[in-house]
């Protein structure tokens, strides 16, 4: 579908008509670009569509703002997910505005430069005939960010990503308009040296990837490779475009709101059990919690409510069953689970 054009205003007595003739030449496409998440058996899913035009496999929903079409962007995005996805997610809101060039350029391009305005969509898994149809379908959000996930220990991968990242650092010198240095970004973005790992910096820690040239998305828009002594292997799989890019800054904002807004809640069924929802936050914060301490801070937040029946599901015990207490919101300003950060 052709993409629509950014129509903006121009003052005749504030722009030349040699700059008018330039923005002719150079248009602008706003794209609307949505990290849909899910989760469901434990773990987190982001919703991709598929691009037969496409080499690489995994890509975001997405689509062209058209002003006559779509009178705000949200209204834009929803449409084009729906499109696409066949799905009507709930809860969305505006994450960041993308627009580096390299996005959706190869060399020699003299296209439309894509401003790309991403969001965060929390949606509930499903599996309909039509999500298939329409070529879309949930993938686990650690295939692209493998080293995010943190439940079952430090992940291995790490072991290849700090060396290299610890030669890159050596290798080049700090840029003086952009601190901190290299070390000091390695150590705070990695937990390298003594520094605890927080798993809100999950877009500093790809952007890090990024600059250094170790992911795929940095090769694909011309970023001089590291000069490692082996092949460097692939870190997590690649995205169309910017899309990881997009979905790290979705992961990082959802860790983040977990601890002062009731999301989560968003991604659960009407009733659940207090485990079925510290899996939950486990699964998007990529750490474990001890289950006496969650279970207290859930109870201090007050953030749920016993519905008076049980659960067999697991085949144990019965557990007792809770809903979201929406009463929270009007009593207080941030109603989260904060969870304390990782030593």
């Amino acid at each position: 579908m052709p993409a629509a054009p950014l129509w903006k205003a121009i003052r005749s007595d504030s722009i030349s008509s040699s700059e008018v003739a330039d923005a002719t030449h150079n248009p602008i496409e706003i794209g609307l670009t949505a990290a849909i998440v899910a989760v469901e058996a434990d773990e987190p899913f982001i919703l991709v569509s598929s691009d037969p035009k496409s080499e690489v496999r995994a890509g975001l929903p997405f689509g062209t703002f058209d002003p006559v079409a779509h009178r705000t962007f949200e209204i834009g995005l929803r449409a084009w997910v729906l499109a696409q996805t066949a799905i009507n997610v709930g809860y969305v809101e505006q994450l960041y505005t993308f627009g580096d060039r390299g996005r959706h350029t190869r060399p020699g391009d003299v296209g439309a430069h894509v401003v790309s305005v991403g969001y965060l969509a929390l949606t509930r898994m499903s599996h309909n005939a039509a999500l298939r149809a329409a070529g879309a379908g949930f993938e686990p959000w650690y295939r692209f960010f493998p080293w995010e996930d943190w439940r079952d220990g430090r992940p291995a991968i790490l072991d290849t990503i700090v060396p290299l990242l610890e030669q890159w650092a050596k290798s080049g010198r700090d840029d003086p308009a952009r601190p901190p240095g290299r070390r000091e970004r390695l150590r705070h973005c990695f937990g390298v040296g003594g520094s605890p790992w927080d798993e809100e910096k999950v877009l500093d820690r790809y952007e890090l990837l990024y600059e250094a040239g170790l992911v795929d998305e940095a090769k694909r828009d011309g970023r001089e490779p590291l000069k490692a002594s082996g092949k460097i292997p692939a870190l997590g799989e690649s995205m169309r475009f910017d899309h990881r890019r997009i979905l790290a800054t979705a992961i990082a904002r959802l860790r983040a709101k977990l601890k002062y807004r009731p999301v989560v809640f968003e991604l659960m069924r009407p009733e659940f059990t207090l485990t079925d929802l510290q899996r939950t936050v486990e699964a998007i914060s990529g750490r474990h919690l001890h289950k006496q301490n969650f279970r207290r801070l859930v109870e201090t937040a007050a953030l749920v409510e016993p519905t008076g029946e049980t659960s067999t599901a697991t085949g144990g015990r019965p557990a007792a069953l809770y809903r979201f207490r929406r009463d929270v919101t009007q009593e207080r300003p941030a109603p989260g689970l904060r969870v304390g950060g990782r030593s």
